[in-house]
């Protein structure tokens, strides 16, 4: 049996304690505060492990959350950590994987090269937004999903669900989660016309989307996504959905970023609830993917 020491940084606190507790395994104390000048202050105050597994999402404020990440690993491996396994729970920055303006920092592939070379020997996440971002490692990375908890309340509190996928890229999502709950799936069309404007169309080919979007009409609709940043995406999905028929409108996702007043434009649209995971702190965190890591650690390192 192996066991492990848990230790969490500050934007991960509250799922630390939830890991450790599922675990049975104690968490690391550690004291982190700021300069006067805004510097941040990192010291572990208990006993540092040969194995040691830590817990931050990297979210806003992100510089802030990265740098005291980048300490965490590293003051680790200097204080005799031969395994440091890291579990990012949301990946800030990793939707830049590639270029798509000349000149561009492809800032996920710098942040995946930073994490590693301070001394992270394993990394963890969940639904990261491109799974190609395994590729920038050369350590084993597990991109892990939380549509299983998602499917899980969506199944205790919806009677009549067709799930959807808000674009054809979170089809896949919407797919995983109706083929646990034996129900419809579709998706809709978007076209990004700037960095914090889309707009969403009624899907015309359907080849790769099993109904029609006529389906939804008389069912409670559930758009299904990793992230929700601006809302405007989710905006538009409501009020074709709602256009189409729709019951009701739920909103379910793993990463709750929702910058500025994401939360008052999604429930303004006739959104019923709006149902986020703890990989961040939110007032829509209301379901927790402690189960999920604990899980993949449990299985990893064959804990009883």
């Amino acid at each position: 049996m192996v066991i492990l020491l848990i230790i969490g940084g500050s934007a991960s606190q509250n799922l630390t304690a939830k890991i450790a507790a599922e675990l049975g395994d104690e968490v690391c104390p550690v004291e982190i505060k700021k300069f006067p000048d805004g510097e941040k202050y990192i010291r572990i105050k208990g006993k540092v492990e040969e194995e040691m597994v830590l817990i931050q999402s990297t979210g806003y404020p992100q510089d802030e959350n990265l740098i005291e990440l980048i300490f965490l690993i590293s003051n680790l491996k200097d204080l005799g950590a031969k395994k440091i396994k890291v579990v990012t729970p949301y990946f800030g920055y990793g939707r830049q994987e590639k270029r798509f303006e000349d000149g561009e920092a492809i800032s996920a592939k710098i942040v995946c090269n930073l994490i590693e070379s301070v001394g992270t020997t394993e990394f963890i996440s969940l639904n990261l937004h491109e799974d190609s971002l395994k590729d920038f490692f050369s350590i084993p990375v597990h991109n892990l999903s939380a549509m299983p908890v998602i499917a899980e309340y969506i199944k205790e509190n919806i009677e009549n669900p067709i799930v959807v996928g808000p674009d054809k890229g979170a089809l896949g999502f919407a797919t995983e989660i109706a083929n646990v709950l034996k129900c419809e799936s579709t998706y809709l069309s978007k076209i990004r016309i700037s960095p914090d404007k889309v707009e969403t169309k009624i899907v015309t080919d359907f080849n790769d989307s099993k109904i029609d979007i006529s389906s939804v009409e008389g069912k409670e609709a559930v758009i299904v996504d990793d992230i929700i940043s601006t809302g405007g995406t989710i905006v538009n999905a409501t009020k074709i959905l709602k256009e189409h028929g729709a019951k009701s409108v739920d909103v379910c996702f793993v990463h709750p970023v929702l910058v500025n007043d994401a939360v008052l434009k999604i429930y303004g649209a006739g959104v019923r609830n709006i149902i986020g995971t703890d990989t961040l702190t939110s007032d829509v965190s209301h379901l927790s993917v402690a189960s999920i890591i604990t899980k993949f650690l449990k299985t990893k390192n064959k804990i009883i």
